[in-house]
C-alpha cells in the first residue's frame, strides 16, 4: 500500500505543477541548444564550377538548420565558371548565417572568380602567405570581339563594386583587381580594406572572430561566438566527388578521348566486348562531364572534323598530311570546347597535346589493321586450302595422298604426279583435295580466290 500511495502522490504532483515542469523542460532544451551551438566548416580546394556551387549551397543549408554560430569557407581556388561563381556569392548574401571566407593555407590563393567570393563574405579573413586578385575576364581561344569583351569587364567590375559597397570594402581597389588583373598580398588586402583580418589557422580564426559584431545585408548586428565552440566539419559527398572530378574539363576530355577509342576499337573489332563497355562508360561520363560546363559548338565540330581526318588518313595515302591535319584540328578543337573566360576551367595545352597526338595514332593504326585483316586470305575452311603447296605422299594417278600443312590428304590430279613431287591445291571436294603439279622453275605463289574461280570453271 505504502508503494501505491506514493505513486499517487507524484502523479497528483505532477498534475498539480505540470504547468511549471513544462516550462522548465523548455527551457532546459532551449540552453542544451544553445549550448549545443557549433561553428561549422568546409573546405573549397577546387576550381570554381556547378559541383563546388552544390557543395557550398549545401554547407550553407545544413549550418542553417543547426543555428550554428557561424559558416566558415576554407578557400582555395585558381576560378572557374562566372554562373557557378554567382551562385555561390548569391546564396552566401541570403544566408541565414554570418558566412566567414578564409583563404588557407598559407601558400593558397583565391583568384578570378574565387576573388568574388571572398568579397562578398561577411568576414573576409587571409592566411599568411596568400593572396587574392586577378579577377580580370580572359578571351576564350582567339581574340573576342571588342564590344563583348568590353561588355564582359564592365559587366563583371559592376558586379565586384556592388559586393564592395555591400560588405563596406574598398571599392576602388575591388574594381582595380578586374579591370587591371590587380592582385593583392594578405597584408595589402588587410591595409588596404579588401579583407577584415589576417589569421594564422582556424583556431587563430576563431579566436579573433569571438565578440566581432557583423551586420548583415538586412541591417541587422550578430556578435559572433566562436571561441571555444566545437567545431563541425562538412565533408563533400560521394555524388559531389564525383561531379566535382568529372566537372574539371581536363578530365572529362580524357574520359571522351578514351572512350571514343574503346568504341572504335571494338567497332573495328566486333566481339572484343571489353572495349565497348569500358569506352561506353567512360564517353557516358565525359558527355555527364561537358553537361555540366559550358560548351563551345565551335569545338565540337573541330573535334568531328579531327575524327574524320584521322579515318581519311587510314583509307587514302596522303604522306600524313590528313593526319597532320587531324591533329591541329583535334588540339584547336580541344582549347576551344569549354566556352569560358577563365583559364581555370578551360582544357590545358598540355593536355590537348597529349590526348590529340597518340590519339591520331591510335585511331590510324587501328583502322589499317582492320583493313589489312579485312583484306587477307582466308586461312580457314574450304577456300583457307586453296593455293597452298605440298607434297605428293604417293603417286597420284589420277588419285593418291598428298602431305599438305601438317596432314596427309587424299587427293586427285589432272594428270599423273610422281611421288615426292610439289603439288598446289587448286580446290576441294569433300574431305579430298584437287592438286596440281608445281613445276620445278616455277616459284611458289598463292591462289588468288579468281584463279579458283576459274579452276572450278574448267573441272
Amino acid at each position: 500500500m505504502t508503494r501505491v500511495a506514493l505513486l499517487c502522490y507524484i502523479i497528483g504532483g505532477f498534475m498539480k505543477h505540470r504547468r511549471l515542469i513544462v516550462q522548465a523542460g523548455c527551457l532546459t532544451v532551449l540552453l542544451c541548444g544553445m549550448a549545443r551551438a557549433d561553428v561549422h566548416v568546409v573546405t573549397f580546394d577546387d576550381i570554381v564550377h556547378p559541383a563546388s556551387a552544390q557543395l557550398v549551397e549545401r554547407a550553407i543549408r545544413v549550418a542553417e538548420q543547426a543555428q550554428s554560430r557561424a559558416l566558415i569557407i576554407t578557400l582555395r581556388t585558381p576560378g572557374g565558371l562566372v554562373s557557378a561563381m554567382r551562385e555561390i556569392v548569391e546564396r552566401i548574401l541570403a544566408a541565414r548565417v554570418p558566412v566567414v571566407v578564409y583563404v588557407s593555407p598559407s601558400g593558397a590563393n583565391a583568384a578570378s572568380a574565387g576573388f568574388f567570393i571572398l568579397i562578398s563574405a561577411d568576414v573576409a579573413a587571409m592566411a599568411p602567405g596568400t593572396n587574392t586578385g586577378a579577377a580580370h575576364p580572359v578571351a576564350v581561344g582567339m581574340e573576342q570581339d571588342r564590344t563583348m569583351y568590353e561588355k564582359a569587364e564592365n559587366d563583371a567590375a559592376a558586379y565586384i563594386r556592388s559586393l564592395a559597397e555591400k560588405r563596406g570594402r574598398n571599392i576602388e581597389l575591388a574594381e582595380a583587381a578586374v579591370r587591371t588583373s590587380r592582385s593583392y598580398t594578405e597584408t595589402e588586402a588587410l591595409r588596404e580594406g579588401l579583407i577584415d583580418l589576417v589569421a594564422r589557422d582556424l583556431q587563430d580564426l576563431l579566436a579573433q572572430l569571438d565578440g566581432r559584431t557583423v551586420r548583415r545585408l538586412g541591417g541587422e548586428t550578430v556578435t559572433l561566438r566562436t571561441k571555444g565552440e566545437r567545431v563541425v566539419r562538412i565533408e563533400p559527398t560521394l555524388r559531389e566527388r564525383v561531379l566535382s572530378f568529372l566537372a574539371n574539363p581536363n578530365i572529362a576530355f580524357v574520359l571522351g578521348a578514351i572512350g571514343l577509342l574503346m568504341i572504335y576499337f571494338e567497332l573495328n573489332n566486333p566481339g572484343a566486348i571489353i572495349p565497348a563497355v569500358v569506352g561506353t562508360i567512360a564517353l557516358v561520363l565525359a558527355l555527364y562531364g561537358f553537361h555540366l560546363l559550358p560548351i563551345s559548338l565551335t569545338g565540337v565540330l573541330l573535334l568531328i572534323i579531327a575524327v574524320a581526318l584521322f579515318i581519311a588518313e587510314a583509307k587514302i595515302q596522303s604522306f600524313g598530311v590528313l593526319g597532320a591535319g587531324g591533329i591541329v584540328s583535334m588540339i584547336i578543337g580541344a582549347l576551344m570546347l569549354v566556352d569560358a573566360p577563365d583559364p581555370a576551367i578551360q582544357i590545358r595545352r598540355s593536355i590537348a597535346f597529349a590526348i590529340a597526338i597518340p590519339t591520331a595514332v591510335a585511331m590510324i593504326v587501328i583502322l589499317r589493321l582492320a583493313m589489312k585483316a579485312r583484306e587477307q586470305k582466308v586461312v580457314t575452311g574450304d577456300l583457307g586450302m586453296v593455293g597452298l603447296i605440298g607434297t605428293a605422299e604417293t603417286e597420284l594417278n589420277p588419285e593418291g595422298q598428298v602431305f599438305v600443312r601438317g596432314e596427309l590428304w587424299s587427293a586427285v590430279a589432272s594428270s599423273r604426279i610422281a611421288k615426292g613431287e610439289r603439288v598446289r591445291v587448286v580446290g576441294i571436294e569433300g574431305l579430298r583435295l584437287r592438286v596440281e603439279a608445281v613445276q620445278p622453275l616455277e616459284p611458289p605463289r598463292q591462289t588468288s580466290i579468281l584463279d579458283v574461280a576459274r579452276n572450278e570453271e574448267r573441272s
